[in-house]
C-alpha cells in the first residue's frame, strides 16, 4: 500500500534538490563576484592608467600549467616582476605546440589572492583569444597589464597564472 502524503514529500524534496544542485554554479558565480574570493580576472581588455604611485610596489609572480593531455608548453619570460601601482608592465611568454598537429590554445587567467583580482588589469594578453599553433610551433605573446593604485594596502604580491587548454577538438565538433 502507498502512502501518498509520504510519496508527494519525497517527490517535492527530489525536485526541490534537483534544483538546489542546478543552481549552485550560477549561486556560487554571485558568491564569488560579492566576496571577491574566486581569484578570476576579467577576460575584458582594460583602458590604460593615468596614475601611479611611486612610492609602493608590487611584486608580481607569474604561473604556467597546461591542462592534463594538452601538448602545450608555455612560460614567462620572467617567473616575478616589481610593478608599482598604475604603472604598464610587459611581460612576454612563450608558448610551443609539441606535437605533430596542429592545435589550438586557450589560455584561463586566475589571481592569488582571489580578493586582488579585480585589480590587476590586463590591456593586451593571450587569454583574451585562441592561440592557433601548427605542429612544432613556437609563439612569444605579450602580456601587458598593470596593478590599479586602488589595491587594498595590505596586499604586496600577487600571482597572475595561467591554465592553458586544448581546444582544437571542440572548436572542430562545433565547426561540423
Amino acid at each position: 500500500m502507498i502512502h501518498a502524503p509520504l510519496l508527494k514529500r519525497l517527490v517535492v524534496i527530489c525536485l526541490a534538490m534537483f534544483a538546489f544542485a542546478f543552481a549552485l554554479v550560477p549561486l556560487y558565480d554571485v558568491f564569488c563576484d560579492i566576496t571577491g574570493i574566486n581569484g578570476k580576472p576579467s577576460l575584458e581588455q582594460a583602458k590604460q592608467s593615468t596614475q601611479v604611485i611611486q612610492n609602493r610596489e608590487i611584486s608580481v609572480s607569474f604561473t604556467t600549467h597546461a591542462q592534463s593531455g594538452a601538448p602545450f608548453a608555455v612560460k614567462s619570460k620572467e617567473y616575478s616582476v616589481a610593478v608599482k601601482p598604475g604603472a604598464m608592465r610587459e611581460v612576454m611568454f612563450s608558448a610551443k605546440n609539441n606535437s605533430d598537429q596542429d592545435k589550438v590554445m586557450q589560455a584561463v587567467p586566475s589571481v592569488s589572492p582571489g580578493r586582488a583580482a579585480k585589480y590587476l588589469h590586463k590591456i593586451a594578453c593571450f587569454c583574451f583569444d585562441q592561440q592557433p599553433l601548427k605542429a612544432g610551433e613556437e609563439l612569444e605573446f605579450t602580456l601587458l597589464f598593470y596593478v590599479d593604485t586602488a589595491l587594498p594596502s595590505d596586499i604586496e604580491e600577487l600571482t597572475l597564472s595561467y591554465t592553458v587548454f586544448d581546444i582544437s577538438e571542440r572548436l572542430a565538433a562545433n565547426n561540423n
